[in-house]
């Protein structure tokens, strides 16, 4: 029988608070300690769920077998760094780092050291990408993806754009989906400082295309992703979790009239499933050995930042 995994938490804000309701509960992790800058809302948290609040980040490593990584991007390199001194199990919320030139370094460093270190790509573990995923596997030939991403400006978010806060979710996914790419291109639109909307093109090595759109200078809010296929259609909504297949048009004969033309449309169920809770299970997974190939590991984290390097690069032109 397994051990339990003793985790610590760093970072206690919205999604570091959704790791530790999640860690909380989860079946054979140990949430045994939990830091944040705010040291009062750490008190307070440590006392609802249990785990040891730390005054600082070196002082619960010797306690923990895996740390989860929820701080601000800025922080993340600094942080991986710290904590690889003594803990190998490392989930770190994506982006890996603020720029491509921390990734490459934390990369070479995670390779060095063989940690485990698992990237925040939630998006690969929402069902309907997974019923999406096995949908175009069985198709005929995939063409192209088109991802769109949309949601107004957080007051939380300073330190990241819109490609290395939004649109990266769908460039990890265009890289799971559609292979690695071989070329970038895109425009936007932005303030000196940041990049709000950006649109970009990718032509994969294997002669696929991905199409991403994001933005976050409207209210509203969408996450759709469509496929075309050689053999059918793809609509997948992520936040219904629907997925519909349109199939190609069939010609028909109907009894005492003419031919026609009929198209096919399906639902595929999708099955109700939090996807922090199965991002987790798989990171728990990979701390005792069982590593997924789907896991998003710290070649993953790089291969985004290069793709989003390029599209910034491109758009700041």
């Amino acid at each position: 029988m397994k051990e339990n995994l003793k985790v610590g938490l760093l970072g206690l804000g919205n999604m570091g608070r959704n790791h530790l309701r999640v860690l909380s509960m989860l079946k054979g992790v140990d949430l045994v300690s939990i830091y944040d800058v705010d040291q009062e809302a750490t008190k307070r948290l440590a006392q609802a769920s249990g785990a040891r609040a730390l005054t600082n980040v070196e002082e619960g490593l010797g306690d923990v077998d895996a740390v989860v990584i929820a701080t601000p991007t800025s922080t993340h390199a600094e942080y991986m760094l710290q904590v690889a001194s003594k803990v190998k199990n490392i989930f770190v919320e994506k982006p890996i780092a603020q720029s491509l030139a921390e990734a490459q370094r934390l990369a070479d460093f995670a390779t060095k050291e063989q940690l485990n270190v698992q990237v925040g790509f939630i998006e690969r573990y929402n069902p309907a990408v997974q019923g999406l995923k096995n949908i175009i596997d069985k198709s005929a030939g995939v063409i192209s993806i088109d991802f769109t991403r949309t949601n107004k400006l957080s007051a939380r978010i300073t330190d990241v754009d819109v490609v290395t806060d939004l649109m990266i979710h769908d460039i990890d996914l265009a890289l799971y989906l559609n292979g690695p790419a071989r070329l970038v291109s895109a425009h936007g639109y932005g303030t000196e400082k940041m990049i709000d909307f950006a649109s970009a093109l990718i032509t994969h090595e294997n002669g696929r295309f991905s199409r991403i759109q994001a933005s976050r200078i409207t209210e509203k809010k969408i996450r759709l992703i469509e496929a075309t296929c050689v053999d059918m259609f793809v609509d997948c909504e992520l936040f219904r979790k629907e997925i519909i297949i349109s199939r190609q048009s069939e010609i028909v004969q109907v009894p005492g009239e003419a031919y026609k033309i009929a198209g096919i449309q399906e639902s595929v169920e999708v099955r109700p499933q939090e996807a922090l809770l199965s991002e987790l299970q798989a990171f728990v997974a990979s701390c005792h050995g069982e590593r997924a190939a789907s896991h998003p590991g710290v070649e993953a984290g790089l291969a985004a930042m290069r793709v989003c390097d390029e599209i910034q690069r491109a758009v700041k032109k």
